[in-house]
């Protein structure tokens, strides 16, 4: 295998969406017996993204869950079923993703991960991926208490990786993510599914 300077290039994946697909809409299918209008209207209802990324910055499920069953106290056994029933919300890995992921071991890149992903659920999930071993250095936001897009993550990262953002390649499917982390000097991949993903790696010359 020839080598280059390429393989010493740290590849930064974002997990949910690009690894992991995870959505809150395949646990509220179940519970909203197939009516996916149902389930977005629900969610959209009780600001389901905006309550969830306090979440993804530490706040504890059990504080979460209390304070919005007050503001929403009609809803509040369907607020608690997103704790109790949480793994339901993830349907599995991305393979081609996944598949990627494995070659670029091989071929020696140096793997990091970034994610919004609330602590506790972190720890719940994460075993029943093998390939979260092959990572180097790994992010939780809700470890760190700091979540995406706040540029101090992205610091935080950089650390545990070890090189400048000019180096490094991150991957994330939010376009927002994506923008702080671009103007922070990292080299940045918008994620639309693992062919694309693919296509991009090989353009920009990563051997794997």
């Amino acid at each position: 295998m020839s080598s280059n300077h390429h393989h010493d290039q740290p590849v930064i994946f974002d997990f949910g969406g690009v690894l992991i697909d995870w959505n809150p809409l395949y646990l509220y299918d179940k519970i909203f017996a197939g009516d996916r209008q149902k389930a977005q209207a629900f969610l959209q209802e009780i600001g389901f993204a905006e309550w969830n990324i306090h979440q993804d910055a530490g706040r504890p499920f059990s504080v979460a869950v209390a304070e919005h069953s007050q503001r929403f106290p009609q809803y509040a056994d369907l607020i608690r079923v997103y704790d109790e029933r949480y793994p339901e919300a993830i349907a599995g890995p991305i393979q081609g993703t996944v598949d990627i992921l494995q070659r670029l071991k091989q071929a020696g890149c140096s793997l990091h991960g970034l994610s919004n992903w609330p602590g506790e659920k972190w720890d719940l999930v994460h075993p029943q991926y093998p390939f979260f071993d092959w990572f180097e250095s790994i992010v939780i936001s809700g470890k760190v208490m700091l979540a995406k897009p706040d540029p101090r993550i992205f610091d935080l990262c950089l650390q545990g990786v070890g090189a400048p953002a000019s180096e490094c390649l991150y991957i994330d499917d939010s376009l927002t993510n994506l923008e702080v982390a671009g103007g922070l000097g990292f080299q940045t991949i918008h994620f639309r599914s693992p062919a694309l993903l693919e296509q991009e790696l090989q353009a920009r010359g990563l051997e794997f």
